[in-house]
């Protein structure tokens, strides 16, 4: 698409593939990769939620989880914004690989991570690191709806200049009263004086940034320690975790079980899983995944989290029982539709499947 190209009136689906469009440094390790539709289609999602990226390396494709840090109130693009591990497979090709004009697939947009689904007058949103993207994502779509917010935004850093989407985030609170800005580092960068706050996020830092935190909806996001810690904070302080949300892609206890009456897996027993569109049937154990079993029989399942949170994985059960342990990954009606999660379902028996 031209970039002066009137968009078309039409939404994007993840049949289309994604163009990348630009990258944008913001800090050491992190870019921000923008992409359209080659069609012009526009992009429509819920503010935090995330997108999965087929990613094209040697030896066959990887698919990645990003949460999307645009904001579906700008909908002619979609960015993603991604830092590099030192043992990032995925993120380092994209940093090395995708360039404007690449073309990528992608699968979503999905997630319940967002505001949409707790409405509340008072936010605090609470992150560490590359975490601060969904919270982006939100305060971005709530400062573009021109209405008063009132959200108390932390972000936590290893130091100021690893601080991600700073300027950007200083610009919006410049221009409203309802967005109040608290960054928190462990220590001050060489040479460039610190008057914020330094040390690890406390119940202290917490009563000072936000005396009414009681009254507010939190959202956390960030290394499972960080999440851990935040969670021992609020615990501590006696707020009301059913007003607690957070993102991660870690595994947490599992949310959801499906499985018929009086039927777990069992180690000594073996299964069948009948993959139909290949026509190939495969021999395993019924503690095996279905998507364990597709991989040892050849066949590629696109597969993010493997943790039955980000619902990549999610294909069509024909028949048969699994037994299916979720975490959040796929929706009730998915599931009475007849749709299963192959990383966390195991065969009890026969299945078949849609692959």
């Amino acid at each position: 698409m031209n970039a002066f190209t009137k968009p078309s009136l039409l939404f994007w689906k993840d049949s289309e593939s994604l163009e990348c469009v630009s990258i944008l440094p913001e800090a050491p390790n992190v870019m921000t990769f923008s992409f359209q539709s080659p069609s012009g289609a526009l992009f429509s999602y819920e503010p935090g939620q995330f997108i999965t990226l087929e990613l094209p390396i040697p030896g066959g494709p990887i698919y990645r989880t990003y949460t999307i840090s645009s904001s579906p109130s700008r909908p002619t693009s979609l960015t993603v914004t991604v830092k590099a591990q030192g043992n990032s497979i995925g993120t380092r090709w994209m940093f090395d690989n995708l360039r404007p004009g690449t073309k990528i697939k992608a699968i979503g947009p999905a997630g319940k991570f967002t505001m949409m689904n707790h409405p509340a007058d008072k936010y605090l949103f609470i992150s560490a690191g590359s975490g601060i993207t969904p919270m982006m994502s939100m305060t971005t779509y709530m400062y573009d709806s021109g209405r008063d917010c009132d959200i108390v935004f932390v972000n936590c850093a290893k130091r100021p200049s690893e601080i991600i989407f700073r300027e950007r985030l200083e610009h919006i609170a410049s221009r409203t009263e309802g967005i109040d800005l608290k960054w928190v580092v462990e220590q001050k960068d060489p040479y460039r004086p610190w008057t914020g706050y330094s040390g690890m996020f406390n119940q202290l830092m917490l009563g000072l940034m936000a005396q009414d935190y009681l009254e507010r909806e939190v959202f956390c996001c960030g290394p499972e320690p960080f999440m851990q810690a935040v969670r021992d904070v609020l615990v501590g302080l006696g707020y009301d975790m059913d007003r607690y949300h957070q993102e991660s892609f870690h595994a947490p206890l599992p949310e959801a079980e499906v499985v018929p009456d009086d039927q777990v897996p069992q180690e000594e027993k073996t299964a069948e899983v009948t993959f139909a569109a290949s026509g190939v049937t495969a021999k395993c154990n019924e503690t095996d995944t279905i998507l364990t079993t597709a991989r040892a029989a050849g066949l590629n399942i696109a597969a993010g989290c493997t943790m039955g949170i980000c619902g990549t994985c999610r294909i069509q059960k024909l028949s048969g029982d699994v037994h299916m342990v979720h975490n959040g990954g796929i929706t009730d009606e998915d599931i009475e539709d007849g749709y299963i999660l192959a990383c966390c379902s195991k065969p009890l028996g026969a299945v078949s499947v849609d692959v």
